[in-house]
């Protein structure tokens, strides 16, 4: 329950200077009290999971929490926490979820808005499960894996899709395990013990109209996630009533399965509304262990607070008969103050704090090596084309100039004939007598269309009298119906050409294809049914195959490890980027053209996506308030002409700062796309410089970049960027531009993100490097002075510590970190992005020390001397210790020629023994000493050894 704040005791780093903030998305104050919402970034649709200490090797209580990343690569996100407050990214569970098209922005396909939706993350009998549904790529999926912070996952698929899928265990019952489900209602499905199969249905658990009256319930009813508590099953599941916020509703019953479970067919689920209070809502209740046995239960509901995104809040709650009431009292104030419901050492929540889901970052391909990197992804066989039938005219006797009119035919009741009356050459081919809208001429093809394959078909038309215009279209048939390849309006007594293109599906019967030239079909029969016309210069050709394929290249791992909070817009192709190409850079190449084809496929009118959104290796992370700085620094020395790379702050609205390359010409400025958006799309309009936000480049290769988000307007994004040519002196690029705000189609349904982007609109094979992402949340046009005194301290606070005091590995990173520090500290400063940056980094490695220290093992400070000498021609092996440590010693002396134990020597003083051997000739061979002691009330041991070389005394 929740109770009064606590107050951190003063850690000692506080006493020499050196107290860092808070990271970028910690809500932690640093006193024993916590914000909400937590991150102030994207983190939707959470599902928490603990880990009790007894069940893991950390020997404390573990907390792993989820989230959507829908079309974002490598999705679903790990992340942890020992405090429920400061999270940090472990692992991911997919690198792709498909290597199909859409989740790799290949061949017109997108997964914007899509992709991976709603996970659940559950852990079990020693085993994590995370369960989710994805839109557009298969249905619903189970992965698991044994190791959560760093292993792989196994995946199966149920082959159907279940809306927010909650995956829960019933302990009750064997550990049974269920999947609950649904939008609108609640439904459940049995899965078989290895969680294949779908084994048996329970559909409409919960429904609202089995509660009527209840003001708490309507709109969404979706999100269920199932909790086991003191004897009842709760159900938790975000509403939206008409004319209410977003709230919570919770229902709990002794039997899980509802209605289906009692003997009379009666709903025994409770109801009722537990939170409704500035949108707090959809989310889980989350398992807090006390120090006496007892478990307090709290809720991770997130907020939406676009365009930051969904955003979560851990909240308390005090329980009264078995139902909470969380926040105070019922309410949840925004920014609103909680005690903490987990404390650790001092030590512990100053590393904690420093925790962040996004990060600065210097491209050292430092990062650590995950299993989620290394997938094993089957490449399917592409399809074989016979290339003879491509590029060249399939129709015979196209132009009607042979003798007759074979091997064309007519349909329905029409009569052809040549005609002297022609487009082109000396004949054409005349239709007349039809009656019905398909009447006319027709070619057969059988075995000649080719699926998959693009065709140009084409067919020039003339006709007489009325209507004024009428429709023509050139058509397929194989069986399936009346396929309109072309189309177009013709207007009478104009020979005019009816062009275009057309793919075979994969599912046509190209064996048996008929190829015509018609009019629409219709009832009743229109006036063009009957209309007579010509027909010449007829064409069907196959284009050359341009699809892509998935290629072992594009997937395999290509040497580079980013830090975990990057995320690439779509599954990446990895012959595209880069941190090895160029030590300490990151590069992106033009892999490809934009094409301006592509669409939103989850939109119903298939809007276009812009040039920007087409970018497939665009690395991002989130963006996160009320305020963030972004700097990079960009070598455009290889772009090509028509290239465009940048800095970008983005949804489907965006707004970025990028250099653009026209006739050898660099030039670098802002781009500003905002809503209303429209089905049909001018991709280059769309992607012009705002005016008056431009400058020239000249012969600079190396520019430096700033964005600058501000949040504060309450649903509105508003953007500044800056350029400079050394990064010391900054130059705006016009004004503050925006507004970006959510786009009620949901077609990129996640907060905004930041990212680094390259694209090519003429040719492939530029590229760019970016050489560093420098965070701050401090902005340009809140005109504060640069204030090093957090990187100050943090480099006089390392300059205390003992390297003797902590492990090897953990003080040699801490190393690097400083001398970055002092590096930038040297070399001076142009923004507060580099003053921020090492800091932060140095500050993390700093704190993760302080938690080190107290693991590093005391030890006894003997020292050991091992020799030996004759007498009578027989060798003694002597051994000399020497304790140097302050407190007295027991030894334990082992050599090969026997043992020896001296049961105290006292500080400073020495201890020794003499081996005989009786050998005339000693060899060469160690001794071992175990000196022990007891140091501050703890028993310590220290083993020593010590070498001797060879002794002949013959």
């Amino acid at each position: 329950m929740a109770t009064g704040l606590v107050e951190s005791p003063e850690s000692a780093s506080a006493a020499d200077g050196w107290n860092p903030p808070s990271s970028y998305t910690s809500t932690d104050k640093g006193d024993g009290s916590y914000s909400v919402p937590l991150f102030n970034a994207d983190v939707p649709d959470v599902s928490v999971e603990m880990v009790p200490a007894a069940e893991n090797d950390e020997g404390r209580d573990l907390y792993y929490m989820i989230s959507t990343t829908m079309h974002l690569s490598p999705g679903a996100p790990i992340m942890k926490s020992y405090d429920l407050v400061n999270w940090e990214t472990v692992n991911y569970v997919f690198d792709r979820a498909s290597i199909g098209d859409s989740f790799s922005l290949r061949n017109g396909q997108t997964s914007y808005g899509q992709g991976q939706w709603a996970s659940s993350l559950r852990y079990h009998d020693g085993r994590f499960y995370v369960a989710f549904n994805t839109n557009n790529l298969g249905g619903s999926y189970i992965y698991s894996t044994d190791d959560i912070d760093s292993g792989s996952w196994s995946k199966v698929a149920l082959g159907r899709s279940f809306h927010d899928p909650s995956l829960f265990f019933d302990e009750n019952d064997g550990g049974t395990p269920y999947i609950f489900y649904g939008s609108g209602s609640t439904s459940a499905v049995k899965l078989n013990s290895d969680l294949t199969q779908v084994v048996a249905e329970y559909s409409n658990i919960l429904r609202p109209a089995d509660y009527p009256g209840s003001s708490f319930l309507g709109g969404l009813f979706e999100g269920a996630q199932v909790q086991y508590i003191d004897g009842y099953y709760y159900i938790v599941i975000i509403t939206w009533p008409s004319g209410q916020g977003r709230q919570v509703a919770l229902f709990r019953s002794e039997d899980l399965l509802g209605r289906y479970a009692t003997a009379d067919g009666s709903n025994p689920y409770e109801a009722r509304g537990v939170l409704n209070s500035n949108g707090f809502a959809q989310g889980s209740l989350v398992p807090i262990t006390r120090a006496d046995g007892t478990t307090d239960w709290h809720g991770m509901f997130f907020r939406d607070t676009f365009p930051t995104g969904r955003v979560p809040a851990l909240i308390p709650a005090t329980w009264t008969d078995g139902w909470p009431t969380f926040g105070n009292n019922g309410s949840v104030p925004v920014n609103g103050l909680f005690e903490k419901p987990i404390r650790l050492t001092p030590e512990e929540e100053l590393f904690q704090r420093q925790k962040s889901l996004v990060v600065s970052d210097d491209f050292d391909n430092d990062a650590p090596d995950r299993a989620y990197q290394h997938e094993d992804w089957t490449i399917p066989d592409g399809p074989s084309y016979d290339e003879s039938l491509l590029g060249v005219e399939l129709l015979q006797n196209p132009g009607f100039e042979s003798a007759g009119v074979a091997p064309w035919g007519s349909q329905y009741g029409a009569a052809v004939a040549v005609s002297t009356d022609a487009a082109s050459g000396a004949s054409a081919l005349s239709v007349i007598n039809r009656t019905l809208n398909g009447s006319g001429p027709n070619q057969v093809l059988a075995n000649t269309l080719q699926r998959g394959i693009t065709y140009t078909v084409s067919a020039k038309v003339k006709y007489s009298g009325a209507p004024a215009s009428i429709q023509f279209n050139l058509t397929a048939d194989w069986g399936s119906g009346v396929q309109t390849m072309v189309s177009k309006s013709v207007p009478a007594g104009e020979w005019t050409q009816v062009t275009g293109t057309y793919t075979m599906p994969q599912t046509a019967n190209v064996a048996s294809v008929k190829f015509a030239i018609e009019t629409p079909w219709g009832q009743p029969q229109p006036a063009s049914s009957s209309v007579s016309y010509l027909v010449d210069d007829v064409s069907i050709v196959g284009n050359q195959v341009t699809v892509e394929q998935p290629t072992a290249e594009e997937i395999e791992p290509n040497g580079s490890r980013l830090d975990l909070p990057w995320e690439w817009n779509h599954a990446p192709d990895n012959r595209y980027w880069s941190l090895t190409d160029r030590d300490g850079w990151l590069r992106l190449t033009a892999g490809k053209v934009v094409t301006g084809g592509y669409t939103h496929s989850k939109l119903s009118d298939k809007a276009e996506l812009a040039w920007f959104e087409e970018a497939r290796n665009t690395l991002s992370q989130r963006a996160f308030g009320p305020r963030q700085s972004v700097e990079t620094t960009l070598d455009i020395a290889e772009m090509h002409d028509g290239d465009v790379a940048g800095l970008a702050a983005y949804n489907r609205g965006f707004s970025y700062v990028a250099v653009k390359r026209v006739d050898g010409v660099n030039t670098v400025g802002v781009v500003n796309r905002v809503q209303p958006f429209t089905a049909a799309v001018d991709q280059a309009a769309i992607e012009t410089f705002v005016p008056g936000s431009t400058a020239a480049l000249g012969e600079n290769t190396v520019v430096h970049l700033k964005a600058d988000l501000d949040f504060t307007t309450n649903g509105q994004l508003w953007t500044t960027f800056y350029y400079s040519l050394d990064g010391t002196e900054w130059t705006a690029l016009g004004g503050r531009v925006g507004p970006q705000s959510l786009d009620g189609s949901l077609a990129h349904f996640m907060g905004h993100r930041v990212g680094l982007f390259t694209y090519a609109t003429q040719s492939t094979g530029g590229h760019v490097d970016f050489e560093d992402f420098l965070l701050s949340d401090t902005l340009t046009a809140q005109n504060l002075p640069l204030d090093t005194g957090d990187l100050d301290a943090a480099i006089a606070h390392a300059s205390t510590l003992d390297a003797a005091d902590y492990p090897a590995e953990e003080w040699s990173v801490m190393q690097t970190a400083l001398q970055k520090a002092t590096d930038a500290q040297a070399s001076g400063f142009g923004s507060q992005n580099q003053i921020d940056a090492p800091e932060r980094a140095l500050s993390y490695q700093l704190a993760k020390l302080g938690t080190l220290k107290a693991a590093v093992a005391p030890s006894i400070d003997v020292t050991v001397v091992a020799g030996s000498r004759c007498v009578a021609g027989k060798a003694l092996l002597t051994v000399q210790v020497t304790n140097n440590d302050a407190v007295p010693v027991k030894l334990m002396i082992d050599s090969a020629y026997g043992s020896k134990t001296i049961a105290t020597v006292a500080p400073t003083k020495n201890g020794s023994h003499a081996f005989t051997t009786r050998l005339a000739s000693l060899p060469a061979g160690e001794v071992t000493v175990t000196a022990s002691a007891t140091v501050d009330g703890q028993p310590v041991s220290t083993v020593v050894p010590a070498p001797y070389e060879a002794k002949p005394c013959g």
